[in-house]
């Protein structure tokens, strides 16, 4: 099971959300990869691939059919209700989790990892795996060769890259397209037609973050064994790549709050919570200095006087450049949507150490603790600078 988003149980208690919910969603694409591909392909489990299944639920007036499923070492031998494997939304998560490790797959065989015996039968596997994704894609009404196309012009486009003539944004353009189409099929399985382009939108912004995420957590490793990194062959900066990351982030949340959704609590636990944490453990690998939301309660002046104060000059890719921020509409569209301890919004329920202001309980009910997105108490303690530490803000996320 491969994927960036991984939700966290104590965020489904803080909206009151079942947490079984993420397994019934998770074992019933492990279910349907199974029925469709056999047994090889439960491998092919992916958690991004999830949210699919789970956008699709969340447009619909009443949830996706369940059924029992039987014991599973991974549940404890104990049998569960989850998400019926031919459901359509199980079957378009399928669908991505087999197109997407058909593509790993022929990746690893093109870069010639592993040994030479096991190089052909991976290759068999892949195309097995692609073959079956297009059938399943059949049955749910999305053409999918033009996603097989942009995911097979990925090659080409690091070869050009490779030569000094690309530039990131268009490295990235392969997976925005199919992101971007698998999102937006989401409403067209639920039958909203109105939630198609800001679904696409969304699915073209995370797209975009998984292909920048992966580039920043490779990057040393990548240099080192002489592979193939976009950043390093496009000349862009750690920095660089996490303000990226941080406007991709910020679209896609603008992008789900104009979509008609009937559960937003699931969509924000399973997809934007995640992705919360994703880009603030990312900023903290890449050197730069979070700024704690109870730094916007000073005026901007304050906040970037303390941010040219903490700048790593030293740091290896280049001087600290502020992680975007979008002020006005951004700011509302990411309290709403829930994005905790990044600088958008107010959101703890306490006496800060920092500037010693009482915040009052109303952010509480709607936000919960800045605890939210952080991977360890240790992250989420230095979140506030000097080493403090706010009440409440450590838990075993």
């Amino acid at each position: 099971m491969f994927g960036m988003l991984k939700p966290c149980s104590h965020g489904a208690e803080k909206y009151g959300i079942d947490p079984a919910q993420w397994r019934a969603h998770m074992c019933g694409l492990c279910l349907g990869l199974r029925d469709g591909q056999g047994q090889l392909a439960r491998t092919a489990t992916n958690t991004d691939a999830i949210v699919l299944s789970v956008l699709t639920e969340a447009q619909l007036a009443e949830p996706m059919r369940r059924t029992t499923a039987g014991r599973c070492a991974l549940r404890g031998m104990q049998r569960a209700e989850v998400a019926a494997a031919d459901s359509p939304g199980v079957l378009l998560a399928s669908t991505a989790s087999l197109l997407l490790g058909s593509a790993k797959i022929r990746d690893h065989v093109e870069d010639r990892d592993g040994s030479l015996l096991t190089r052909r039968p991976m290759a068999k596997v892949s195309t097995r795996w692609a073959n079956g994704a297009r059938s399943q894609a059949e049955r749910i009404g999305l053409d999918v060769e033009p996603l097989v196309a942009a995911i097979s012009s990925q090659s080409e486009l690091e070869r050009h890259a490779s030569k000094g003539s690309m530039s990131l944004d268009a490295l990235t353009v392969p997976t925005q397209i199919c992101a971007a189409e698998f999102f937006a099929h989401t409403a067209v399985l639920a039958g909203q037609p109105d939630n198609v382009d800001p679904m696409r939108a969304a699915g073209k912004h995370f797209g975009r973050i998984a292909h920048l995420a992966d580039a920043v957590e490779d990057f040393d490793d990548d240099l080192a064994h002489g592979r193939f990194n976009p950043l390093a062959a496009t000349g862009t900066t750690l920095p660089e790549a996490y303000d990226l990351l941080r406007q991709s982030d910020s679209e896609l949340r603008r992008a789900v709050a104009t979509a008609q959704l009937a559960d937003v609590p699931t969509v924000r636990w399973i997809l934007l919570d995640p992705l919360a944490s994703l880009l603030r453990r990312l900023g903290t690998g890449v050197g730069l200095p979070i700024v704690h939301a109870c730094n916007t309660t000073r005026s901007d002046g304050a906040v970037h006087a303390e941010r040219r104060s903490t700048r790593r000059r030293d740091h290896p890719h280049g001087p600290f450049r502020p992680p975007h921020r979008r002020p006005g509409l951004g700011e509302s569209l990411a309290l709403i949507l829930g994005n905790y301890c990044t600088g958008y919004a107010l959101c703890a329920d306490h006496r800060n150490p920092c500037t010693g202001e009482q915040k009052p309980a109303w952010w509480k009910e709607n936000c919960a603790n800045c605890c939210d997105g952080c991977s360890s108490c240790g992250e989420c303690c230095s979140c506030c600078g000097d080493g403090c530490c706010c009440d409440g803000c450590c838990c075993d996320c």
